[in-house]
């Protein structure tokens, strides 16, 4: 198998010394090839080996099954929490170390500041000790800045870490887990949950270590601060405690309500994702049937209600951004108003100590602390949801590797089975069959649809379990399923098995490649050419294969011969059972199924019965290989088929523009929204930088007026200052608290209206855009924008907006107010800024492709888990499982390393802000000193808290609006699929008549098609006419046009010249139009997960007598009838608990209940046996007899009473006549094909040709008659 990356760099983190693993110096290089080109996937460093996901995942792996062990032996439900702590415990608590030192200097950074203050009001410029002390003072301020700096960022890189390991090995097991589910357990989830296992709710590991720790420190904390403060202001101090109490359970049940509103979002995102990937996988089906505005409306429908609740849990997050934000203006004035209402007095020191404490205790408390019970509110629903996963039922299957001995032995016996799929049913789906299979025998099993053959194959797979009876398999299994394999070509040419020819991949035959000891072949003959077919069967299945044990699956009946034994199954009962022989001699009914050999030899002489009544006995199954064979001349070359190749994922280049940001705000709100926010975020910006104003005003004025009067109520002036001051300073507050609150709620509406408006956009989009789009893009591509960046966009983009909204606008407060009172602290901001813009810039350019490699390298992970839960019988069968865990897990590499310089780079720009941060407070606290004659006490005060809070804040802005910007790339991405090339419009001015059409003439007037642009031309100038009520068949070899053909009648691209139905130009008028006026049977048969009525009605048309009419038509009424809710019943994801023959027949239902006059038929019976074949045929000649019918056939003997057969070849009509018309021409293709059936098959179709041509009407039409709406007569000259 190819690996995923080639040639990664190693990682220099590895190697590093202690100096460049503080300050992330390993990283330049990689900064400066970012600055000079755009990174690709080769400059990231190889994973490192700790962060490896298979030894993470083993690892986690084996504390879960000790777990589960535990809990078995405890009868108790196992805990994943439990396994998570005793696994990862250890290194986490070390962390804990780095944050109670982080918050240690954060509560003794406020006292040095204090007695740096009082040195100032102290006032005593001859006493150096004093002096000295200050400068020590000074010191101690500067030195906790930058311990801040250093200590803060390699914490947050240790714990945003530590949660990588835990998601990739949460990642590793979910996986591991998927590949091993019983086919129970596959009925109890859905391939959208688990993409949304693996795309939203593992992230929470991401968040919840980050803040984990502040569960304890909080409140740790909280105390030693209420200590201090008690000794700055005394019992006053308990006023604002009280408000941070209050705040504190408000903040536990906002984190409660949260939690309650993710586990609702993440069911309603389950149900989109899976609804997602049905239209995704069935857009084709979509497309030809026009059904986009149902599952618009069923998607939509879905993301009102989880918009719903992502709105809630927004508003629950505004608020609790408003209250951290204005807790700190609520707390202050508080303690304040009671200090000084209780007549103590007020000075600088005091004020701006509180002020520094609080704001410390502040960010703990009220944003931390509640970030920590959110976090594990949602973390708690993950692993609920993850846990539950993990315990599904699991597939358990012994395979004891046989020894050389054993070998000759090897067989597989089953006696009196009896087995259920689903046992709330009562019927079991397999019961009383019984055989041996020893080697060099060929087992043949054969029945109607919904027999059970596929699930007998199951069974000796282990995949349904046995529940009476025995199954002994002794030997290696090996199984192949041709379904699979049709609908995962551009899989398997990537990732799949390292084996030589692509044709015997596509046909199912890597068997034989692989040495195994017992083989299962599920139909895998159906879906090739007879010759192909036949040298298969003969050179492989009873050629290489002739000394093995085989059991067959097949509805190719002329193999029958060959077969030691044949099972004949019919409603899970096995009804006979022996050889060729003993079963035509039993009694049995046999022939039904099959007709005789000598028959077929000695019809030649007898006079055929009526083909259009004939029976499946009679000529209907003598071939039912019969198929489009490839003409052996050496002139003739196969056409190349195209091929869709897989292109690889956009990633836009440079600076996310100001357009982008435009079309993100207008998507949720109207120009008018968008001026009133803006307008309330200045109110907010000018009440904040007042009220700061008026309190350094306040505390410098008061301890100047109490330094000459000594107490407050000796002078009336002052109190009426003091309630002149209050009343002010309440006003300010109360006014930040509402507009702050105001602000906040409007603004995460606006950006999660944007979410839904760009959601619904990009959905818009996707239906509306051609299946080429698809064939191009892998699914896991395209779920990953409506998973993770959706995602980001419902949640993540709106908090990290607000709150860089609301930093920002504090920054430029605290400049405004600093530089107001004191002038000259611009000097050391002015170049300060202009690094830190230069420096953001420097990061950006970096940063911005690594976040948009993240992006890219995430969507392999996903596609693989969509391809691998689609094969998982396959992978299972060829134990390809470990080989499939290793692709998982060098995809999870790939993405991690992206991750890991995601996080790491991020580390590095937040070290350097930091750091210039604390030298700007150096420079502060120093320069006060240097210039303390012309200082004053609150001036001193003000200049260090501001350069102290500036400090953390100013890079948390500057970090935030680059993490705006790199999340802005998934709107980005989201919008990249908003503006998708647009098929032509569904509905136009130019509507057809409603009866259109009545007759069903279709006419190809010079007719080119291609599936791109740039592409190969496939249709070349096919002219041609089908005429009212024609059955026409359309043969030729693979890649002749024939699928192409039908694409360009239903305009899935648009082809070029003129397509006429009924005299109408279809390029006129709207696809939906065109497309519900004709229906198709196609050969992969698609449903949907919805009831049974949704699948057969989606618009909610017709009657439930016409709806049970149809299924009696097509006798699936009674499988329908036995279901618990009937036509109610919700249908498993992709209709899984339908047989393909039962899909098939679901399909046929669709086409009789819509009553169109055109039908097109897709190698419907490809997949199905002979009485369902038949039962098609019949049903289509009764119920179709007045429609035009175009059938794409495999099978020749389906198409050879057929009015005429169209032949193509290299995308032009070879031939176009009668069947026996062209049967005359030996040198024709058609004859040749008809020529290498075999030569008694060959007489038959022959015979039945000419009876065909015999019954038609005299009036023999011309080749290429066709009339106009105007009634003009047209001439299509169709001849080579």
């Amino acid at each position: 198998m190819e690996p995923i990356k080639k040639d990664a760099k190693s990682n220099p983190s590895a190697t590093a010394n202690l100096f460049s693993q503080v300050f992330f110096w390993w990283l330049n290089p990689l900064f400066r090839i970012g600055s000079k080109r755009r990174l690709e996937e080769d400059d990231m460093y190889k994973v490192l080996p700790e962060d490896g996901s298979k030894r993470l995942g083993e690892e986690l792996q084996s504390y879960w099954d000790q777990e589960v062990e535990k809990a078995t032996k405890e009868l108790r439900t196992p805990k994943l929490t439990k396994a998570i702590i005793r696994c990862y415990w250890r290194s986490y608590a070390v962390l804990g170390v780095f944050t109670l030192i982080e918050e240690v200097i954060k509560v003794i950074q406020p006292v040095f500041l204090g007695k740096l203050i009082q040195y100032f009001e102290r006032s005593e410029p001859d006493n150096m000790a004093a002096l000295y002390e200050a400068y020590g003072y000074a010191a101690g301020i500067s030195l906790s800045a930058l311990g801040l700096a250093l200590l803060h960022h390699l914490y947050f890189y240790h714990v945003q870490r530590a949660g990588m390991k835990i998601r990739i090995a949460m990642c590793h097991m979910i996986y591991k887990k998927a590949l091993c589910l019983s086919a129970t357990a596959m009925g109890q989830t859905t391939t959208g949950q688990i993409v949304n296992l693996l795309s939203n709710d593992v992230n929470k590991f991401d968040e919840l270590t980050i803040f984990l720790h502040y569960l304890w420190m909080g409140p740790l904390q909280a105390a030693a601060v209420i200590g201090l403060l008690w000794q700055e202001v005394g019992a006053s101090c308990l006023a604002g405690i009280a408000v941070l109490i209050f705040l504190m359970p408000l903040q536990t049940m906002f984190g409660k309500l949260f939690s309650k509103y993710r586990s609702k979002t993440a069911a309603f995102t389950d149900s989109r994702i899976r609804t997602m990937n049905e239209v995704v996988s069935g857009i084709r089906i979509i497309k030809m049937y026009a059904w986009e505005k149902p599952f618009a409306a069923l998607v939509n429908d879905v993301r009102r209600k989880e918009i719903s609740k992502i709105m809630s849990s927004s508003y629950l997050r505004g608020l609790n951004m408003a209250s951290f934000f204005t807790a700190n203006k609520i707390i202050l004035f508080v303690t304040f108003t009671v200090y000084v209402l209780v007549g103590n007095k007020i000075s600088a020191s005091r004020v701006f100590v509180v002020v520094s404490l609080y704001s410390a205790i502040r960010l703990t408390v009220t944003l931390f602390f509640p970030a920590a019970i959110e976090k594990v509110s949602e973390s708690v629903i993950s692993i609920r949801r993850i846990k539950k996963f993990l315990l599904l039922d699991e597939l358990v299957k012994s395979h004891v590797p046989l020894t050389q001995e054993d070998k000759k032995e090897v067989s597989v016996e089953i006696q009196d089975l009896i087995c259920y799929w689903d046992k709330s049913i009562d019927a079991p789906t397999l019961q009383n069959v019984s055989f041996t299979v020893k080697p060099g025998q060929l087992l043949a099993v054969i029945g109607p649809v919904g027999a059970g053959k596929s699930s007998l194959l199951s069974t000796v797979l282990g995949e349904l379990p046995a529940e009476k009876g025995v199954v002994k398999v002794k030997g290696e299994l090996t199984y192949i399923y041709i379904y699979i394999y049709i609908s995962w070509k551009e899989y398997l040419r990537a990732v799949l098995f390292d084996f030589a020819t692509y044709l015997l991949l596509s046909v199912g035959f890597r068997a034989v490649y692989q040495d195994a000891d017992i083989y299962l072949l599920d139909d895998p003959l159906s879906a090739v050419d007879a010759e192909v077919g036949r040298h298969l069967f003969e050179q492989c299945i009873c050629g290489i294969l002739k000394d093995k044990p085989r059991i067959l699956v097949t509805h190719q009946l002329q193999y029958l011969k060959a077969a030691n034994q044949i099972l004949v199954l019919k409603e899970g009962h096995m009804v006979a059972r022996g050889t060729y022989s003993e079963l035509l001699r039993s009694g049995v009914d046999f022939t039904s199924l099959l007709k005789k050999d000598e028959e077929e030899e000695g019809e030649k002489g007898e006079a055929p019965r009526s083909p259009r009544s004939r029976t499946l006995s009679q000529n209907s199954v003598r071939s039912h290989s019969s198929s489009v064979l490839s003409v052996k001349d050496e002139s003739d070359q196969l056409p190349a088929e195209p091929v869709h190749t897989v292109a690889e994922e956009t990633r836009t280049e440079g600076t996310i523009g100001l357009h982008m940001y435009w079309k993100y705000f207008r998507a949720g709100a109207n120009v008018l929204m968008l001026i009133l926010l803006v307008l309330l975020n200045l109110l907010s910006f000018m009440l904040m930088a007042t009220e700061q104003e008026k309190l350094d005003f306040s505390s410098s004025n008061i301890s100047s007026t109490i330094g000459t009067n000594g107490t407050f109520g000796t002078n009336t002036t002052q109190e009426l200052n003091l309630d002149f001051y209050l009343g002010i300073y309440a006003g300010l507050t109360g006014a930040t608290v509402i507009f702050g609150f105001m602000r906040f709620l409007i603004m995460f509406n606006a950006l999660v209206n944007s979410a839904e408006t760009l959601h619904n956009r990009m959905f818009n989009s996707i239906l509306r855009t051609p299946v080429r789009f698809f064939d191009i893009n892998p699914i896991g591509r395209i779920l990953n924008r409506f998973a993770k960046d959706i995602g980001h966009l419902d949640s993540l983009l709106p908090w990290t907006f607000v709150d860089f909204i609301q930093v920002f606008l504090q920054i430029i407060g605290v400049i405004a107010v600093a530089s107001s009172v004191i002038p000259w602290i611009l000097i050391p901001v002015i170049p300060l800024l202009i690094a830190f813009l230069f420096l953001r810039r420097y990061f950006l350019r970096t940063s911005r492709d690594v976040k948009r490699i993240e992006s890219t390298t995430r969507s392999p992970v996903f596609s693989h888990l969509s391809s691998s839960l689609q094969g998982l019988w396959t992978i299972r069968a060829f134990k390809a499982e470990e080989r499939f865990q290793q692709t998982f897990d060098a995809h999870q590499d790939l993405h991690s390393e992206a991750w890991f310089l995601f996080l790491t780079t991020s580390r590095w720009f937040a070290v350097r802000l930091d750091g210039m941060c604390s030298v700007f407070v150096t420079i502060t606290a120093f320069g006060c000193l240097l210039l303390k004659d012309s200082m004053k006490a609150g001036d001193v005060g003000l200049a260090l808290s501001y350069a102290v809070t500036l400090m953390g804040m100013f890079q948390w802005g500057v970090r935030q609006s680059a993490e705006v910007e790199n999340l802005m790339t998934s709107v980005e991405r989201v919008v990249e699929y908003t503006e998708l090339e647009s098929e032509a419009p569904w509905e136009t001015q130019k509507r057809p008549p409603p009866d259109w059409p009545n007759r069903g003439l279709i006419t190809f007037d010079r007719v080119n098609f291609s599936y791109s642009s740039d592409g190969p031309v496939v249709l070349k100038n096919i002219s041609a006419m089908f005429r009212p009520r024609e059955k026409v068949g359309i043969v030729g070899r693979t890649g002749a046009g024939k699928s192409s053909l039908i694409s360009a009648l239903f305009r899935l691209m648009e082809p070029e010249g003129k397509i006429l139905v009924d005299g109408v130009l279809t390029s006129e008028i709207g696809l939906h139009d065109l497309r519900q006026k004709m229906s198709i049977i196609p050969q992969d048969p698609v449903l949907f997960t919805g009831t049974m009525r949704k699948n057969l009605d989606p618009f909610s048309q017709h009657s439930d007598h016409d709806l049970w009419n149809a299924l009696k038509e097509v006798q699936l009424k009674a499988a329908v009838e036995e279901l618990p809710a009937k036509l109610e019943t919700e249908l498993a994801e992709s209709g899984s608990n339908f047989s393909v023959g039962q899909r098939q027949l679901v399909c046929l239902a669709r086409a009789i209940l819509r009553k169109n006059r055109i039908l097109i038929i897709d190698e419907a019976t490809a997949n199905v046996d002979p009485r369902t074949d038949e039962l098609i045929q019949k049903t289509i000649r009764a119920k179709f007899k007045e429609c035009t019918v175009l059938t794409i056939a495999h099978r020749l003997n389906t198409i050879i009473d057929s009015d005429r057969i169209l032949v193509l070849d290299a995308g032009r009509i070879h031939e176009y006549d009668a069947p026996h018309v062209l049967l005359q021409n030996q040198n024709g293709i058609f004859y040749k094909m008809v020529q290498q059936t075999g030569k008694a098959e060959a007489a038959s179709l022959l015979q039945t040709a000419k009876q065909a041509y015999m019954n038609r009407s005299p009036v023999h039409q011309l080749n290429g008659f066709a009339t106009t709406r105007d009634g003009s007569l047209v001439i299509f000259e169709t001849a080579l």
